[in-house]
């Protein structure tokens, strides 16, 4: 699961003896509606405390929910006819200059418009293959082996078929490519290194 098809959240006081499916809907208004959240809940994909539950349960003050959003079988992807500045090109990956203010790949807030969109009007057949044969949860990622924030351009690397994705997942699960960042500093931090966690 990646961190941003994800939440999770702890009922309040005001929330504590509405049925769970009403608090979904309620404070997360800007994802879903009812009904979504009732599909996400009956395919298991929301936790009380760890444990799946029935929409019809009703929560305690204190109790920890976790959600893992998923396209339901109406919110299918789409290709979409968008650009994409591609340095790099050949039957299995392909290496693209993402522009400032994309989105990588689907997510809440962002169903459309997206990288994987492009990609899948780009490459077509190979992309949906890839789409058809991955898990639910993967589905959003055809693909994709890595990403980059919203509002950060760079090289993403996209494979175009499902062992070239699998052996690019590999290579950056086992730390055996090299990334590189450049940023602009306000001010002169002068000469040194940073070696520090981000924050």
């Amino acid at each position: 699961m990646k961190e941003e098809d994800c939440d999770s959240f702890f009922i309040n006081d005001e929330e504590a003896g509405q049925r769970l499916d009403k608090v979904l809907s309620q404070r997360l208004s800007h994802v879903g509606s009812r009904t979504y959240f009732q599909y996400l809940v009956d395919e298991g994909r929301v936790l009380l405390n760890g444990a799946p539950v029935k929409k019809r349960i009703k929560p305690k003050s204190g109790d920890e929910i976790e959600i893992e959003y998923i396209l339901t079988p109406e919110l299918t992807l789409k290709p979409e006819n968008i650009p994409l500045d591609i340095l790099f090109e050949d039957e299995y990956l392909l290496v693209a200059n993402k522009a400032p203010g994309m989105v990588v790949h689907p997510a809440i807030g962002h169903w459309t418009g997206t990288f994987v969109n492009a990609l899948l009007y780009h490459c077509n057949a190979s992309i949906t293959a890839i789409q058809q044969t991955t898990k639910a949860n993967e589905a959003l990622r055809p693909g994709i082996v890595h990403r980059l924030d919203k509002d950060t351009s760079g090289l993403l690397l996209a494979a175009k078929t499902l062992l070239a994705q699998q052996r690019l997942i590999e290579i950056f699960t086992g730390r055996r490519i090299e990334k590189e960042y450049l940023a602009f500093c306000v001010g002169n931090p002068g000469t040194g290194s940073i070696d520090a966690p981000i924050g």
